[in-house]
C-alpha cells in the first residue's frame, strides 16, 4: 500500500488551468492564482504538481511557506523562496537590480550591507524590488513562485503579494498562493484580487464518491473496481471527501489489519471498518506515537506546542535530551509519516499536516499544554538570549500560551519595536497592539505608556488613523490610574502626531494644548521639546498669513530644548523645519540649519534623517545659484541606503530644474518616471508636487491643453494640494499666458498666485512673489521704487531664478528715471543670472524691450531679434510674431519666416489655412472680438476681419459662432 496516491485525483480541471498559466508565462504573460480550501483538501499537493509541470517546461521554480508564527515574521516566505534559489546556485547576478539590490537585503542576508533597514522601507517598495528580481530570474524562461499557507501570513507579505498581483501582467511570472478558506486578511486579498481581475481564485472542493474510490484505489494499488463498496462508502462518509483524511484512514485500517489484498487484484475488508472522523485522525496519529518512547513522544508534543513547523534546537533544549535521542525521534517520526524536513530552512522540521500537531495536542490538558509552552519559551531564551528576528515573537506566543500575559506582552512589545525599526509598519502595529492588550493588567504604568506611545507612532506611520488605541479615552484611563503627568502629556503629543498625519489638525491642536497645560510653565526640556516640535508642524498645516512665523518660533524652541535634553531625532526634525523656513529671509542661515541637522543625524546614526537633511541643504544651494550637483549627490546617498521614495523626490526637484533650464525632453522623462512611481508606490505626499511640475513643463512650452488637463488632475487632491496653488498659478499659468502674448491673462494669473500666497504663505519660492510678479507689476506701472526695494531686500529675490526678474525690473525702473547707464548694467546682470534659463532669458528680453524703446534706453532692437530667433526656433509663434511686429514698429528690417506653417495641423493645412489664419483660430477659442485679436497679433482689426471671413469659407462654417466652436474642437483634438 502507498502512503499517497500516485496520481492526483479529481483535479483535472485545475491542472489544465495551471498548465495554461505556465504556457502564458513562457509567452511573457504573467498571472496569479489562489488555491483555497480546508486543511487536507490538497492545496499543497496541487502546488507540488504545478511545480513539477513548470520545472518540466523549463521555468524556474521558487517556493516559500508561512510558518505557524507567520503573523509576526514579516516577509518570511519570500526569504525562504530566494534562499532556496541561492542554495541551488540558480540566483542570477543582481547587478541589473541597481538600488533595489540594497532593498532586497531585507530578505537576502548576503545582500545586506547593514543599511537596508534604516530607511524604514514600506512593503510596497519591497514589492517593487521583488518584482524586478522575479523578472531577472524569469529571463527568457519564466518563473513559478509558490506561496503556501497565506492564511497565517503577516500583513507585509500580503501587501507585497497585492503589489505583485497588480503588476504581473507583463512579467513572465506565475504566482500560485495557497490558503485556507477561512476569514482573514489572506482570504480578503484573494477575493479582492478576483473581483479586480488581477488573479484567479480556485476553491478546491471535496472529492465526490467516485473520486474517493479512485483515490483509495491509487493508495491500495488496485483498480477502482477493486475497492470494496463498504470501504469506499465508509471512506466517503467519514472523510467528507478530504483527501488527507482518506489517506490517513486507509493507513490506519491497513496498519490494524482490517484490509487484506486478494490475489485477484482486489482488497477485502476484515471484520468491518471501525473508523470515526475527526477522532479517527487523532487516534491514527496517537497510535503511531504510542510506539515511541515516552521521551520521544514528549519531544513531539513540545514540537506540536511550537506549531506546524518547529526548530529542532528548541525542541532539544526544551526536552533536555541529547542529539542521539532527538535523531532517533526524528527517524521514528519520519517512518510514521508524522514529520519531515522543512526544506527551505535548515534545522527546521514540519509535521506532515497541520492536523497532525492539532491531533497530538488534543490529548493534553490545558495545564499540561501551558507547561509545555513555557518550557519551549524558556528554551528559546536560553538558546537566543537577545531573541533576534523571529525568535522574539515566537517566544511571546509561547509565553502567552503558557499563561504569563505580562511577560508575553513585553516580548510582543520588543518584537513590535524591532518591526517598526525595520520598516514593517503593519506588523509593528499588530505586535504592539497585542502587547498593549496583554499588558492591561501590568502594574508598571510607565512601561505600559511606553508601549502605547510606540503603538500610536506605528499606527500613524502605517495610516491606521482610526486604530482603537488612537483615542484620548485610552490615555485618560492611564491618567486615572495615576500615571505621571509628564508621561500623560507625552502620550497626548504622540496622539497629536497621529492626528496631524491624518489631517485632523483641530484634534491635534487640542491634544497639544492639553499636553502643554499638563506640563505647565516650568516644563523640562525633555518634555517640552516634542510639544514645540509638534506645534511647529501644526502651524505649517494651518492656512493663515502668520503660519510661517509661528512655526519658526516653535521650531527654534524645540531645537534648543531637544539638544539640551539629548533628543536627537526631535532636534533633527526641528532643525530641518527651521532650514525650510529660513529660505524666505536668509539663505546662508538656511544652509547652516540643514548642516546642523545633518551633523546631529550623522552623530546619532539616523540614516534617513541624515539623507533628508542633505537633500534640504542641496535644495537651498540649488535655489541660490541653480547648481544641481549637491542634489545629484543627495540622490546617490538616498539610493545607497535604499531610500527609494526619497530618491524619487529628488528626481522631482531635478525635473523642475530641467524645465527652468529649458531641457524639456529630459524633464519630461524624469517627471513622468517620478509620477508613475509616486502613484505606483502610493507616495501621496509627493503626487501633488509631481503633478504641478508636469503642468509647469507644459506651460513653459505654451501647451495650454496639456497644462489644463494636468492642473485638473491636481485639483482632485483638494486641500492636500493647497500649498501647490501659488506654484500652479505663478510658475505654470502665468508663463503659459505670456507665451500666448496674453498679458492681461498673465496679470490675472499672477494676481491669483499672489493672493493664494498671501492667504497661505508658500514654501515654494519660485511662485512669483519675489521675481516675475515684481517685473509684471513694474511693466504695468503698479510697482515703483518702494515695492522694488521691499522685494529686493528678501532672501527670495536673491534666488537665481527670481534674481533675473528682479534685475530686469530694476533696469526698467532705472530707465524710467533716465539712469540709462545703470539700466544697461542691470540688464547685463540679469543676462548673467539668466544664462542657464534660456526661455526665461529671452522672454525677459521681449518684455523689457517695450519700455526700453519707449523710454529711450538699452538695445531693444538687439533684444527683440534675439528673442524672435529663440522663440521661432522653439516653435512659440505668438511671442515670435510679437517680436517681429515690434521690430517693424521700431523701423527695423524683419526677415520673413515661412516655416511657421509646420505649426498648422495637417488636416487644417489641407483646407488651405495659413499660419496667420491658424493664429486667429487659436484666439477664436476664447470668443474674443476682432480688436482683442488684432492687439495680440499686432495687426489691424480690418486684417482680422478678412482672416475670419477667409476661415469661414475654408472651413464651411455658417457664422462666427460656429467658427469659434470649430476652433475649440480642433484645438482639443
Amino acid at each position: 500500500m502507498q502512503t499517497h496516491a500516485p496520481k492526483l485525483v479529481g483535479r483535472d480541471r485545475e491542472i489544465a488551468r495551471l498548465d495554461r498559466l505556465i504556457t502564458d508565462a513562457r509567452d511573457g504573460r504573467g498571472s496569479a492564482i489562489f488555491l483555497l480550501g480546508e486543511p487536507g483538501i490538497g492545496k499543497s499537493r496541487l502546488g507540488a504538481v504545478c511545480t513539477t509541470m513548470a520545472f518540466g517546461r523549463g521555468l524556474a521554480t521558487l517556493r516559500g511557506r508561512v510558518g505557524a508564527m507567520g503573523t509576526m515574521v514579516a516577509f518570511r516566505p519570500f526569504t525562504e523562496a530566494f534562499l532556496s534559489l541561492i542554495r541551488r546556485g540558480e540566483m542570477p547576478d543582481p547587478g541589473p537590480l541597481g538600488p533595489y539590490r540594497q532593498v532586497l537585503g531585507r530578505l537576502i542576508p548576503e545582500w545586506d550591507d547593514g543599511d537596508s533597514h534604516e530607511a524604514g522601507l514600506s512593503a510596497v517598495v519591497l514589492g517593487e524590488a521583488i518584482l524586478r528580481l522575479l523578472g531577472l530570474i524569469a529571463a527568457d524562461r519564466g518563473v513559478l513562485l509558490v506561496m503556501e499557507d497565506l492564511h497565517d501570513s503577516d500583513p507585509e507579505t500580503l501587501a507585497v503579494i497585492e503589489y505583485l498581483l497588480d503588476n504581473l501582467e507583463d512579467q513572465s511570472v506565475v504566482l500560485l498562493c495557497t490558503l485556507r478558506a477561512e476569514q482573514g486578511s489572506g482570504l480578503d486579498l484573494a477575493r479582492l484580487a478576483d473581483q479586480r481581475g488581477t488573479a484567479q481564485v480556485v476553491e478546491l472542493q471535496p472529492l465526490d464518491r467516485q473520486e474517493v474510490r479512485e483515490l483509495a484505489a491509487g493508495c491500495l494499488e488496485v483498480s477502482a473496481d477493486g475497492v470494496p463498496d463498504e470501504l469506499a462508502e465508509r471512506l466517503w462518509q467519514d472523510s467528507a471527501g478530504i483527501p488527507f483524511i482518506v489517506e490517513e484512514l486507509l493507513q490506519e485500517a491497513d496498519r490494524t489489519g482490517q484490509l487484506l489484498a486478494d490475489a485477484n487484484g482486489t482488497v477485502r475488508v476484515v471484520e468491518g471498518l471501525q473508523t470515526v472522523v475527526p477522532p479517527a485522525v487523532i487516534r491514527s496519529i496517537n497510535s503511531r506515537t504510542s510506539r515511541l518512547s515516552s521521551q520521544s513522544r514528549e519531544l513531539l508534543l513540545l514540537a506540536a506546542v511550537i506549531g506546524h513547523r518547529f526548530p529542532l534546537s528548541v525542541v532539544r533544549q526544551a526536552g533536555g535530551v541529547d542529539e542521539r535521542l532527538l535523531l532517533a525521534t526524528l527517524r521514528a517520526g519520519l517512518a510514521a509519516q508524522l514529520v519531515g524536513p522543512d526544506e527551505p530552512v535548515p534545522d527546521w522540521y514540519a509535521f506532515r499536516h497541520p492536523l497532525t500537531a492539532d491531533a497530538l495536542l488534543a490529548g493534553l490538558t490545558p495545564t499540561e499544554r501551558s507547561a509545555f509552552a513555557i518550557r519551549c519559551a524558556n528554551a528559546i531564551e536560553q538558546l537566543h538570549p537577545e531573541l533576534p528576528g523571529e525568535w522574539c515573537p515566537m517566544a511571546a506566543e509561547l509565553t502567552q500560551s503558557g499563561g504569563d500575559p505580562v511577560q508575553a506582552g513585553r516580548l510582543f512589545a520588543q518584537a513590535g519595536r524591532r518591526a517598526f525599526d525595520e520598516g514593517s509598519m503593519a506588523s509593528a502595529v499588530h505586535l504592539l497592539d497585542r502587547a498593549h492588550t496583554l499588558l492591561a493588567g501590568d502594574s508598571d504604568l510607565v512601561y505600559r505608556s511606553e508601549v502605547l506611545s510606540s503603538l500610536l507612532l506605528a499606527a500613524g506611520e502605517n495610516g491606521q488613523f482610526d486604530h482603537p488605541a488612537a483615542d484620548a479615552a485610552v490615555i485618560e484611563k492611564l491618567e486615572n490610574q495615576n500615571l505621571d503627568h509628564r508621561l500623560v502629556a507625552a502620550l497626548y503629543v504622540r496622539l497629536a502626531g497621529l492626528e496631524n498625519l491624518a489631517g485632523r489638525w483641530s484634534s491635534a491642536s487640542t491634544h497639544v494644548a492639553i499636553a502643554r497645560s499638563m506640563l505647565g510653565e516650568n516644563a523640562a526640556d525633555v518634555d517640552l521639546a516634542p510639544v514645540d516640535a509638534m506645534a511647529a508642524h501644526l502651524e505649517l498645516a494651518k492656512t493663515s498669513p502668520g503660519r510661517l512665523k509661528s512655526a519658526a518660533e516653535f521650531a527654534t524652541r524645540a531645537a534648543a530644548a531637544a539638544e539640551r535634553a539629548n533628543l536627537p531625532s526631535v532636534a533633527v526634525d526641528a532643525w530641518q523645519q527651521l532650514g525650510m523656513l529660513a529660505r524666505q529671509h536668509d539663505l546662508e542661515q538656511s544652509v547652516s540649519y540643514f548642516r546642523r541637522a545633518r551633523q546631529v543625524a550623522t552623530e546619532n546614526n539616523l540614516a534617513l534623517q541624515r539623507v533628508m537633511s542633505h537633500l534640504y541643504q542641496a535644495g537651498t544651494i540649488c535655489l541660490a545659484e541653480g547648481d544641481v550637483s549637491e542634489l545629484d549627490h543627495a540622490r546617490l546617498q538616498a539610493l545607497q541606503i535604499g531610500a527609494i521614495p526619497t530618491a524619487y523626490e529628488i528626481d522631482g526637484a531635478l525635473g523642475l530644474q530641467a524645465i527652468l533650464r529649458s531641457e524639456y525632453a529630459k524633464a519630461e522623462e524624469m517627471i513622468a518616471a517620478c509620477l508613475e512611481v509616486t502613484q505606483r508606490l502610493k507616495l501621496s505626499r509627493g503626487a501633488p508636487y509631481e503633478l504641478v511640475t508636469m503642468a509647469v513643463l507644459a506651460a513653459h512650452q505654451g501647451k495650454r491643453a496639456e497644462m489644463e488637463t494636468t492642473l485638473g488632475e491636481l485639483a482632485t487632491w483638494g486641500e492636500r494640494a493647497s500649498h501647490e496653488l501659488p506654484l500652479s498659478y505663478g510658475l505654470a499659468r502665468t508663463f503659459c499666458a505670456l507665451l500666448e502674448e496674453n498679458r492681461e491673462l498673465a496679470e490675472s494669473e499672477m494676481a491669483q498666485a499672489l493672493a493664494y500666497d498671501a492667504q497661505n504663505p508658500t514654501t515654494f519660492h519660485m511662485a512669483g512673489k519675489n521675481g516675475l510678479g515684481l517685473l509684471l507689476g513694474v511693466l504695468a506701472g503698479r510697482n515703483g521704487w518702494p515695492h522694488f526695494e521691499a522685494v529686493s531686500a528678501t532672501a527670495g529675490s536673491k534666488m537665481r531664478w527670481n534674481r533675473q526678474f528682479v534685475q530686469l525690473a530694476h533696469a526698467v525702473l532705472l530707465g524710467r528715471s533716465e539712469r540709462t547707464a545703470e539700466a544697461a548694467e542691470a540688464v547685463a546682470a540679469a543676462l548673467e543670472s539668466s544664462e542657464i534659463y534660456p526661455m526665461a532669458r529671452h522672454l525677459g528680453l521681449r518684455l523689457i524691450a517695450e519700455p526700453a524703446a519707449a523710454d529711450g534706453w538699452g538695445e531693444p532692437v538687439v533684444w527683440l531679434r534675439q528673442a524672435e530667433d529663440y522663440f521661432h526656433n522653439a516653435e512659440v509663434p505668438a511671442v515670435a510674431s510679437a517680436c517681429r511686429s515690434m521690430l517693424r514698429q521700431l523701423g527695423a528690417t524683419v526677415s520673413q519666416r515661412r516655416t511657421g506653417s509646420d505649426q498648422v495641423p495637417a488636416h487644417l493645412r489641407q483646407l488651405g489655412i495659413t499660419t496667420r489664419e491658424y493664429e486667429v483660430v487659436q484666439l477664436l477659442v476664447d470668443r474674443i472680438g476682432n480688436k482683442s485679436i488684432a492687439s495680440r497679433l499686432h495687426i489691424s482689426p480690418r486684417t482680422v476681419e478678412k482672416h475670419v471671413a477667409s476661415l469661414m469659407t475654408k472651413t464651411q462654417q455658417p457664422d462666427r459662432e460656429a467658427l469659434s466652436s470649430f476652433a475649440r474642437t480642433v484645438l482639443q483634438d
